[in-house]
């Protein structure tokens, strides 16, 4: 019993205590000085922990995030061609030094926004995109959605991409970039096309990379009629679904229709 009253600390200064209190009850404090110095802390705000500084990686990436912002906003408004170094500044809100240190040049510049609008598509995409094996037909149609100008975000990206598409006829580095020889999202519309085949919820005989092809190609054209005005957009929706309506015909749906 000794031996725990000598190893009593205060809780304030940490002297040892080795009396117990009133009642039997262990001390907390070694004097009233201690005891009022406790209540004083109780009573102030807590002290805010100071927020860390973002590391210097994060702090880059939003930086050029922020002026490849500004080039999408001037290429969707106003073109490529009125996107030099000084108006981008100015959109972004930062100095030309600024844009500068993180791009060396334009054209650096132009090909990085570009990389870094089809990251931000695809992210977004994917959070709009939901996989439902059970409905693959849905899930095609969310994804064509992606082409149409829906919201304001899908319209500006839209717009961008034929700034760029008109800009690749000439510069072989953005074509790089614009016209890669992979066709990533074709494979990925071919293979849930080839999954619905194998559950015979597909009409038979279909070519389910020709098909991904024309899906894509369609929606791709018909979400700039959108833009041109020269279609609505309930219309475009119409038609993709007539499509995607004879693609997912089930099987035993077609064979009796032709018996």
């Amino acid at each position: 019993m000794r031996d725990e009253k000598k190893a009593a600390r205060c809780t304030v200064c940490r002297a040892g205590i080795s009396v117990a209190g009133k009642r039997g009850r262990p001390s907390l404090y070694c004097s009233r000085s201690c005891q009022a110095r406790a209540y004083r802390q109780r009573k102030r705000p807590p002290v805010p922990a100071p927020e860390r500084p973002a590391p210097a990686s994060d702090a880059r990436s939003r930086r050029r995030r922020q002026i490849a912002g500004a080039v999408w906003r001037i290429a969707a408004e106003r073109g490529l061609e009125a996107a030099s170094m000084r108006e981008i500044a100015i959109e972004a809100g930062v100095s030309l030094r600024v844009v500068q240190y993180h791009f060396g040049s334009k054209h650096e510049l132009l090909v990085a926004a570009l990389h870094l609008l089809h990251r931000e598509n695809e992210r977004l995409a994917r959070t709009r995109v939901h996989f439902d094996p059970e409905n693959l037909r849905g899930v095609l149609s969310a994804m064509l959605d992606e082409f149409l100008p829906l919201d304001a975000q899908r319209a500006m990206a839209l717009r961008v991409f034929s700034a760029y598409y008109a800009r690749s006829l000439t510069d072989p580095a953005i074509a790089a970039v614009f016209l890669s020889d992979d066709h990533p999202l074709e494979e990925l519309v071919a293979g849930f096309i080839a999954t619905a085949q194998v559950g015979g919820q597909t009409a038979p005989g279909l070519d389910a990379q020709r098909e991904a092809d024309l899906l894509v190609a369609a929606a791709v054209g018909l979400g700039g009629d959108v833009l041109h005005e020269r279609r609505t957009l309930d219309d475009v929706r119409r038609t993709l679904d007539y499509h995607l309506a004879k693609i997912f015909t089930p099987r035993a749906q077609a064979e009796g229709s032709l018996s």
